[in-house]
C-alpha cells in the first residue's frame, strides 16, 4: 500500500503515495507508540548543505568569486572562494570527521552555468557532484532551464537527444544523488515529475527529506522550459507530506527549499539573531514561520545569501533555517543530534555554521582530472578571442543597481536589431538576474589581460535566450519601469538594464510606482509619449512576462531573430579592437534622486 522501494540504498516514495502525499491534505496520525520498546541513547548526525552552485566547476573569477567576511576588527574583507576542486577536498575531509554525515543541496545545481558544464548541457556538473558525494537535492528554477525531459536526464542519464554522447563510447549516467520535486506536478496526471521525498538512514538514524522549488518558478524560467508542469505552494506541500512521513515512522524531517532570504549583512559569518533580532527578511521567513513544527530544519538558497539563522516554528520552537551563497563558495556544516528513543533530532542541539570554500585547500586530484576532461573538449570553444576590455566590467558584481556590463548588453541587443530589416529596434531592456558573472581584465588564463574569451562571454549570457522586438505602446514602457518596483518586485526590485538613450529619474524616497519621477522617461531627449507606438526589444523571457513585467504582453508585431549571446559577441567584434579595447561604461542613464 506504501509503495516503497530501495533505490541505490535509499528508501523513495512512488506512484500511489507519491500522488497521495500531495493529494490528500494529510490526516494521518503520528506512531501511538513512541517510546515503546526504542533503543536509548543518541547519535551525532552532520549534514554538509549546498546551494546555487549553478555549474561553478572551476573557480569563479572577478567578484562573483569572492564571499565576504566580517574581519576581528568588525570590516568586511573579501575572500577568494570556490572551484569543485577545492570544494571536494573540504566535504571529505568533514565527512572523515563524522562517518554519520549527509551532502545535501536546496537546487540550482545546474542551470545558467558557465562554459565548461553549460556547454555539454551540464553533464559535466552532475558527474562532478556524484564524485563529490551528494546525497539528495530538491530542483531550483533553473533545473528546469531545458525542460522537464532534460532535468528528468540529468537524474537517470543517457546521452543528450540531439548531441549525443559528447565521448565515444562513454554514455551519460546521471545522478547518484536523488532530485526531489514534490511541488512540481504534471498538469495531467497531478504526479510529481520526480520523487517528492526521500529517506536516508545514517548511523541508525533515519531522516526524511521534502525537496521544492520555489511556487513562482513559472515566472522566472521560459514558459517553454515549465510548459505541462504544475507549481504548488511550499508550505501547503510540505505540511501535506509530514504526516505521511510520521506515519511510516519518520519523526526527523528536513525540508530542502529553493526559495531564500535576504539578510540585513551580505558577510556569510553574520550573525542574523543578534540582538534579539531576525536580520533576516524575505519570502523563506513567511515560509519557515507556517512550516509544521513537526519539520526539523529548513535548507534554502535561491537568493545566492549566506545566513543560519534561528526562525521559531508555528509551536514557538527553535527551527534552524540556512542558506550557504552560491557557486560552491560556501557550504552550511549543521551539527545535530538524533534521539534514538523519539526517533528525532534534538532541536536545541543543532548547529549551523556557514563554512568558505578556500582556494588554499589543496585540490581533489580525481575532480581535477573530471575537469580536465571537459575542458580538453571545450578548449576550441571557450579559449577563442571574441572581444578586448579596457578595465573590469562590472554585471553580476556591480554594487548598483544599473550596471555597466548591463548597458554593455543592453546596447548589444539593441544594435543587432536596429536595422529597419531586422527589427527597427529603438529601445533594449536586459533583465538583471540574465547577467551571470563580469567581465574581468586580468586574464584567466593564457589569454592576456584585457582579452575577453567565447568562454567568459558565455559564462555571462549561459541561456542562449532568443531576441524578440516588439511593438509597445509608450504607456507600456512606462508600466514596465513601473513594474520594477510592483507587484512581486515591490520586496525586492529588479532594476532592468536600458540601452543608450533611454533615460530616467528613480526617487528612492517614494515607494511602488511613484519611484519613476513623472515626465522623466525620455528617448533621445524626447518625453515618452504614452499614445505612440515603440519598437522595443527584449529576450525571450523578458518578452514573455518574466520576472513580473507583465507589460511586455501587450506586445504586437513580433519578430524573433538570434540570441542574447550572438548580440554580445557581434558587438565585441564591432567595438574593441587590441588597439581599441572597449572601455567600462559610466552606468549613469538612471539618475537615481532622493
Amino acid at each position: 500500500m506504501l509503495g516503497i522501494r530501495r533505490r541505490r540504498g535509499r528508501l523513495a516514495l512512488t506512484g500511489l503515495v507519491a500522488a497521495s502525499l500531495l493529494a490528500m491534505g494529510g490526516t494521518a496520525t503520528a506512531d501511538a507508540r513512541a517510546g515503546q520498546g526504542r533503543p536509548s541513547g543518541t547519535t551525532d548526525l552532520q549534514f554538509l548543505a549546498l546551494n546555487d552552485l549553478h555549474g561553478n566547476l572551476e573557480e569563479p573569477q572577478g567578484s562573483a568569486g569572492n564571499v565576504t567576511e566580517i574581519g576581528p576588527d568588525g570590516k568586511p574583507v573579501a575572500i577568494p572562494a570556490g572551484g569543485i576542486e577545492h570544494l571536494a577536498t573540504q566535504l571529505r575531509a568533514e565527512r572523515a570527521k563524522n562517518p554519520n554525515s549527509l551532502t545535501i543541496a536546496a537546487g540550482d545545481m545546474i542551470g545558467a552555468s558557465p562554459l565548461l558544464s553549460g556547454l555539454f548541457h551540464d553533464e559535466p556538473t552532475i558527474e562532478a557532484l556524484n564524485k563529490v558525494g551528494l546525497d539528495v537535492t530538491s530542483v531550483g528554477n533553473h533545473e528546469f532551464d531545458e525542460g522537464r525531459k532534460e532535468l528528468q536526464r540529468m537524474q537517470w542519464g543517457g546521452c543528450h537527444p540531439t548531441e549525443g554522447c559528447y565521448t565515444p563510447g562513454r554514455e551519460f549516467k546521471g545522478a547518484d544523488f536523488q532530485y526531489l520535486a514534490a511541488n512540481v506536478l504534471d498538469e495531467r496526471t497531478g504526479l510529481p515529475i520526480l520523487a517528492p521525498v526521500t529517506v536516508k538512514n545514517v548511523g541508525g538514524a533515519r531522516v526524511g527529506f521534502i525537496g521544492m522549488t520555489l511556487e513562482g518558478t513559472p515566472d522566472i524560467v521560459t514558459a517553454e522550459g515549465v510548459k505541462g508542469l504544475k507549481f504548488k505552494d511550499e508550505i501547503q506541500t510540505a505540511n501535506n507530506i509530514v504526516p505521511w512521513l510520521r506515519l511510516i515512522g519518520i519523526e526527523s524531517i528536513v525540508v530542502l527549499l529553493h526559495e531564500g532570504g535576504l539578510p540585513a549583512n551580505n558577510a556569510y559569518n553574520y550573525d542574523c539573531n543578534a540582538g534579539g533580532n531576525l536580520g533576516l527578511s524575505g519570502p523563506v521567513v513567511d515560509i519557515a514561520k507556517g512550516l509544521d513544527p513537526a519539520i526539523d530544519m529548513v535548507v534554502t538558497g535561491h537568493t545566492h545569501q549566506a545566513y543560519s539563522c534561528n526562525i521559531p516554528d508555528p509551536a514557538g520552537n527553535p527551527r534552524m533555517v540556512t542558506s550557504a551563497s552560491s557557486f560552491g563558495k560556501v557550504y552550511t556544516k549543521i551539527d545535530a543530534t538524533y534521539d534514538k528513543r523519539t526517533r528525532d533530532i534534538v532541536r536545541t542541539s543543532v548547529k549551523a555554521t556557514n563554512t568558505v570554500v578556500r582556494r588554499d585547500t589543496p585540490k581533489a586530484p580525481d575532480l581535477t582530472s573530471l575537469l580536465a576532461d571537459w575542458q580538453k573538449l571545450a578548449a576550441p570553444v571557450s579559449n577563442r578571442s571574441i572581444g578586448y576590455i579596457s578595465g573590469d566590467i562590472r554585471g553580476r558584481g556591480a554594487t548598483t543597481p544599473e550596471s555597466p556590463l548591463g548597458d554593455v548588453i543592453a546596447d548589444a541587443q539593441l544594435e543587432a536589431t536596429a536595422p529597419a530589416d531586422k527589427g527597427g529596434a529603438q529601445i533594449a531592456f536586459m533583465n538583471p538576474g540574465g547577467i551571470r558573472s563580469d567581465l574581468q581584465y586580468a586574464a584567466a588564463g593564457s589569454e592576456g589581460n584585457g582579452v575577453v574569451t567565447y568562454g567568459e562571454a558565455f559564462t555571462v549570457q549561459p541561456f542562449t535566450n532568443m531576441m524578440q522586438t516588439l511593438d509597445l505602446k509608450g504607456q507600456a514602457v512606462l508600466d514596465l519601469l513601473a513594474q520594477q518596483y510592483t507587484g512581486g518586485n515591490a520586496a525586492s526590485p529588479k532594476v532592468l538594464q536600458i540601452s543608450k538613450g533611454l533615460t530616467y529619474t528613480t526617487d528612492r524616497s517614494q515607494t511602488g510606482a511613484a519611484k519613476i519621477v513623472a515626465g522623466s522617461v525620455k528617448l533621445n531627449g524626447v518625453p515618452i509619449d504614452p499614445a505612440a507606438t515603440y519598437k522595443v526589444r527584449a529576450n525571450e523571457f523578458l518578452a514573455g512576462g518574466g520576472d513580473g513585467f507583465a507589460a511586455f504582453k501587450t506586445g504586437t508585431n513580433k519578430l524573433v531573430g538570434g540570441s542574447d549571446l550572438d548580440a554580445l559577441l557581434a558587438y565585441f567584434a564591432a567595438h574593441s579592437s587590441a588597439s581599441a579595447p572597449l572601455a567600462p561604461p559610466a552606468a549613469d542613464r538612471i539618475t537615481f534622486i532622493g
